[in-house]
């Protein structure tokens, strides 16, 4: 077995992956939430949709596509390996020994948070992914160009009360899973310094409410103002 096999299949490679792969998803979500600020463009979804266009198109931004692709599937198994781990090497008298003085919440819930995540995604890749990409789509044209009308096929979504709950929740959710993986993720890298870990703590409890809170504003605005 080579080194590389060792060091992924051990408990620390498998924290390592996951501390990789998070901040990767982090980065991501930074992107998302930022290109998806158009939707409160009021321009009847114009800028939306030739973001979108050149989101799908670019070579350089598929490339990173499939890096997420492959991160979100690397974060999952990992975390659900290690949930198991600890759970196997979690002591009988566990439950009494008052973990909720030790540890926040979230921390201590990750799997779950990250499962209700997960489910989450499936629902918005069904929703919105498969369609850009197999959906029957109306077009549009701006300046002589066609695009596909994305920015149609979300405000007719967010205009179901259901959905917009769901992604609202969510986004709650996703904020506490974030409030934990955030700090931990450089902690795991051993990026910890008595100068630097408290700006990092802060930037990271300002993230886990800024990112939701924006995502779950997309939802609602649309829902409200259609």
């Amino acid at each position: 077995m080579s080194w590389v096999t060792k060091t992924l299949s051990s408990t620390l490679g498998r924290k390592l992956i996951m501390a990789l792969t998070g901040l990767f998803l982090i980065l991501f979500l930074t992107g998302h939430v930022s290109g998806n600020l158009l939707l409160f463009k009021g321009d009847g979804g114009e800028a939306f949709n030739i973001y979108a266009k050149f989101m799908t198109t670019n070579p350089a931004v598929k490339l990173l596509s499939y890096l997420t692709y492959i991160s979100v599937i690397a974060h999952v198994i990992y975390s659900i390996i290690l949930t198991q781990m600890n759970k196997s090497a979690r002591p009988v008298g566990y439950s009494e020994s008052k973990a909720s003085t030790n540890s926040t919440w979230s921390s201590r819930n990750m799997g779950v948070l990250g499962t209700i995540i997960l489910i989450f995604l499936v629902v918005h890749l069904q929703g919105f992914w498969a369609q850009m990409h197999w959906g029957e789509i109306p077009t549009v044209t701006y300046e002589g160009e066609e695009y596909k009308d994305l920015y149609l096929i979300v405000s007719e979504a967010f205009k179901q009360e259901w959905l917009v709950a769901l992604y609202v929740i969510s986004m709650g959710f996703l904020g506490y899973h974030l409030s934990h993986g955030f700090s931990s993720a450089f902690q795991t890298l051993g990026l910890n310094h008595k100068k630097y870990t408290p700006a990092i703590k802060t930037i990271g409890k300002l993230y886990c409410i800024v990112v939701p809170v924006l995502f779950a504003s997309m939802p609602l605005y649309i829902y409200f103002t259609s």
